[in-house]
């Protein structure tokens, strides 16, 4: 599947060899380090594979920290984040009538992509210095067959919701488009992406759009989870990055736990 167009990035991306040596960045807690999302074209559903066979330990807080993607896997323009985007909380705390689109809209608000019964074990947070984007970056623990139904769920979203009405916590109307994004075939056991786009009008007769994009990707008995966003140029590439490198990283860290146990 080949690798959609995209911004160069600054710097290389580090060889997997590397990559267990990078240190976790700084994140805010809760939903406060969203992401920008990167653009994508519509791509045919991921399919989920089987657990992998042989299921690591649980991940210990150190692990789960070596496993987070920082400012050095993606180069310029991303350093550690410096606060929540205000675009949060202005476009994500919406509802609407329809309750897979309301589902989707509070998993991005809260970022319990995998419900409330999932364990975050670490967390971080990156942003744009060019274009204000933002990314939020997750390790999680969850059990293949409830990951595979967060993917499932997911993967139903754009026909779901591909196009609704949300309602702001001001009352404001926004216009949203869901759609499948591509995402590397070969991150992790099962993946799948998706691009949302609110759109409000402004009193001056301009809009405001925000786009996010979100990636999940199950690696054996843990997951990845991002999303990146923001209200100008959200690149690709970055989404695209993120994904392939986290889901590597996390795969070795949890090869690395078996061979200690």
């Amino acid at each position: 599947m080949p690798r959609p167009p995209a911004r160069v990035l600054a710097v290389p991306v580090l060889a997997l060899g590397v990559l267990l040596t990078a240190t976790a960045c700084g994140g805010a807690e809760g939903p406060d380090a969203a992401g920008p999302t990167a653009s994508g074209s519509p791509s045919p559903a991921r399919s989920s594979a089987a657990p992998s066979p042989a299921s690591a330990p649980a991940l210990t807080e150190a692990q789960a920290q070596a496993a987070l993607i920082t400012e050095a896997d993606l180069g310029e323009p991303w350093s550690a984040t410096q606060g929540a985007a205000t675009w949060r909380d202005g476009m994500l705390k919406a509802s609407t009538e329809r309750a897979d689109c309301r589902r989707l809209l509070d998993t991005l608000y809260t970022e319990e992509f995998f419900g409330p019964d999932a364990r975050t074990r670490a967390v971080t947070g990156l942003d744009d210095d060019w274009d204000g984007a933002q990314i939020r970056y997750q390790v999680v623990a969850h059990p293949p067959k409830e990951a595979g139904r967060t993917l499932d769920w997911l993967r139903s979203l754009p026909k779901k919701c591909g196009e609704f009405t949300a309602v702001t916590a001001t009352g404001a109307r926004e216009y949203a488009e869901v759609t499948e994004t591509e995402l590397p075939e070969k991150a992790g056991d099962a993946r799948q992406g998706l691009r949302v786009t609110l759109t409000a009008p402004t009193d001056d007769g301009d809009a405001t759009t925000l786009t996010l994009d979100l990636a999940a990707v199950r690696v054996g008995d843990d997951a990845i989870v991002l999303t990146n966003g923001g209200l100008g140029d959200v690149p690709a590439e970055a989404t695209w990055a993120a994904t392939e490198i986290g889901a590597r990283r996390l795969a070795e860290v949890r090869k690395q736990g078996r061979a200690q146990v």
